[in-house]
């Protein structure tokens, strides 16, 4: 099977990547259903990238609905190491504006019922998630957004919502009480998943509105979101070509090593279809752990 070392996760807005070449489709099934969609697998800027529209080709799966464990495993399994993902968000500070690009560094989840692990059905695994996002991967990026002469901001809270609505008045300002920074519909349960998956993932944010705590600004509607989108977008586009010939090749980041102490379960106590499932993401720990009582 074709491979690709960096992953780009399309959000609203985002649908394919213009200039890569030698493309191709790859479906691929996993343990825990289809992905989104079929993983565009091709050449930018001279690295091998797997791209995959995370609410599907005509955004026909909201964000509650998305298959975020088949879409991690699916990329995963391809050879990803580093995922780069795209969001639409909702800004809560005022010198945060509509165009601007942010790149969190904190993670509020107020999100409901997502299946946000894949430690389920016989094993057990607690990883650390203190920094949510990859450091390394965060830094490349907010030094590509400068070098494309972007607005940015560097750090901030990024608080997931549920949604498919947008924010109350009242929640809106509740989230801003909290400190956080911007407000979007994805980024959970990926960013978590991909920790368990031992990938790099750092979120570059595309601002679109004020959510609707800002006393100067109609309410957000999706004809604002995606206009705004259509310009924040290109500037995104411009960003991932500079940042993706500049990763590094090795990896000494956290999430490299993620599950190293994460997996408490001792291998004999796993059910065979779990060992099977998970194969892919646990299977040169589980002798190590041999000895757990």
């Amino acid at each position: 099977m074709p491979e690709a070392k960096i992953g780009i996760m399309g959000g609203s807005g985002l649908y394919k990547m213009e200039g890569m070449t030698e493309v191709e489709e790859v479906k691929i099934a996993t343990p825990f259903g289809e992905p989104s969609d079929a993983i565009i697998l091709g050449k930018l800027e001279g690295a091998r990238v797997a791209f995959l529209p995370r609410h599907g080709k005509g955004h026909r799966i909201n964000p509650g609905e998305l298959p975020a464990k088949a879409n991690i495993y699916a990329l995963k399994s391809l050879g990803v190491e580093r995922i780069i993902s795209v969001n639409a968000v909702g800004s809560l500070k005022e010198e945060i504006k509509p165009l601007d690009l942010v790149i969190p560094d904190q993670l509020i989840d107020c999100t409901q019922g997502r299946d946000n692990t894949f430690f389920t059905n016989g094993i057990v695994g607690h990883i650390s998630f203190a920094e949510p996002f990859c450091p390394v991967l965060s830094q490349l990026l907010s030094e590509s957004a400068t070098k494309a002469r972007a607005r940015v901001h560097k750090g901030g809270i990024y608080l997931a919502m549920e949604g498919p609505q947008f924010s109350t008045k009242a929640e809106s300002q509740l989230y801003r009480s909290w400190g956080a920074c911007i407000v979007g519909m994805t980024v959970l349960p990926e960013a978590k998943l991909a920790r368990e998956a031992e990938m790099c993932y750092a979120s570059l944010a595309v601002v679109t509105d004020y959510d609707c705590w800002h006393p100067g600004y109609e309410s957000v509607t999706t004809d604002m979101i995606l206009t705004n989108l259509e310009k924040g977008v290109d500037t995104a586009k411009q960003i991932l070509k500079l940042a993706i010939p500049s990763m590094p090749q090795e990896r000494d980041c956290v999430c490299a090593a993620a599950l190293e102490n994460a997996i408490v379960t001792a291998p004999k106590y796993i059910p065979d279809k779990t060992k099977k499932d998970l194969a892919l993401l646990i299977g040169k720990y589980l002798g190590e752990k041999e000895n757990v009582s």
